[in-house]
């Protein structure tokens, strides 16, 4: 019979490299760790591992095996932590991953009154997640995934959530500030500042420059807002960012936003879920919240 402990000594064992650590971290004896494995390879009929030497390597059965705690494991720690939650008369934690750089502040405005009017949720926002998002969806490491560009894959839904325009951002006293739009041809000879991620994720390159089969005269990346904006500020380069974003930082820095060609770039911000969780009452009120007007939340 497969057991918990089962996916657990696999997990572990290729994620320590050895069955001494994976035993300490089990709290186990490596005797009885080992006793462990040749019994449930005994019940399978075929081994887990091959032994090279001193390390061990997985068999197909053991790969697979090991997907299957990948998958298995966080969705029943994830049940433990509600099962416990209900016992103790709480009402869970919304647990949030971002896949999307700029969208931190817009996330901020909508935690802010969610948190007043759930006060028995906890929320728990999770950034490394940027751009990796669906896989954390299916592993039940996060319940929402805050992007701009969903994958609509089996089992999950998205909801769009926020209508917004990718301008380019300038200094004030750049040459390109005064301008009703730009084209291409305009980034040419200028330092473009993006957050660090792969050019295809990137709207300012797969929208509007690559088409036109132009580059930037130098691409330079910047993992932070405020410092991309005020390296734009100071006429160092030039940023795509949300015309909300460009329009709050040009309150108190001398940016400006400019469309992106003529009929500019319209984006939109969804939140991603497992169907299955689209019933729990807290979650529907995360996404009726943030479907609301930043001025009404």
């Amino acid at each position: 019979m497969l057991e918990r402990i089962h996916l657990a000594i696999v997990q572990e064992v290729e994620k320590q490299g050895s069955l001494t650590a994976a035993a300490d971290v089990l709290c186990v004896t490596q005797s009885a760790l080992s006793h462990s494995i040749k019994k449930l390879e005994g019940q399978l009929g075929t081994d887990i591992w091959l032994r090279e030497g001193r390390h061990l390597r997985l068999t197909q059965a053991g790969q697979y095996l090991l997907a299957v705690a990948n998958r298995v494991i966080p969705q029943l720690d994830l049940a433990e932590e509600r099962l416990q939650q209900f016992a103790q008369g709480e009402r869970g934690t919304l647990r949030i991953g971002m896949e999307c750089h700029p969208c931190y502040q817009w996330l901020l405005k909508i935690v802010s009154p969610y948190l007043a009017q759930w006060p028995d949720v906890e929320v728990d926002v999770k950034q490394k997640f940027q751009f990796g998002g669906i896989g954390a969806l299916f592993g039940y490491e996060i319940d929402l995934l805050v992007t701009p560009d969903p994958l609509y894959k089996p089992g999950l839904e998205f909801v769009p959530v926020f209508d917004y325009e990718q301008v380019l951002v300038v200094s004030s006293k750049h040459p390109l500030a005064q301008a009703d739009h730009v084209l291409p041809k305009h980034l040419s000879d200028q330092v473009l500042i993006t957050y660090p991620v792969a050019t295809d994720r990137l709207d300012i390159y797969n929208q509007f420059l690559l088409p036109a089969g132009i580059a930037p005269r130098r691409h330079k990346t910047i993992e932070t807002t405020d410092i991309m904006m005020q390296m734009v500020a100071s006429e160092r380069g030039v940023a795509a960012l949300p015309r909300w974003l460009v329009q709050e930082y040009a309150q108190k820095m001398p940016v400006v936003p400019v469309r992106l060609g003529k009929k500019g770039i319209a984006k939109q911000i969804h939140l991603g879920a497992r169907k299955v969780d689209l019933d729990t009452d807290y979650l529907q009120a995360f996404i009726a919240l943030a479907r609301e007007p930043l001025s009404a939340v």
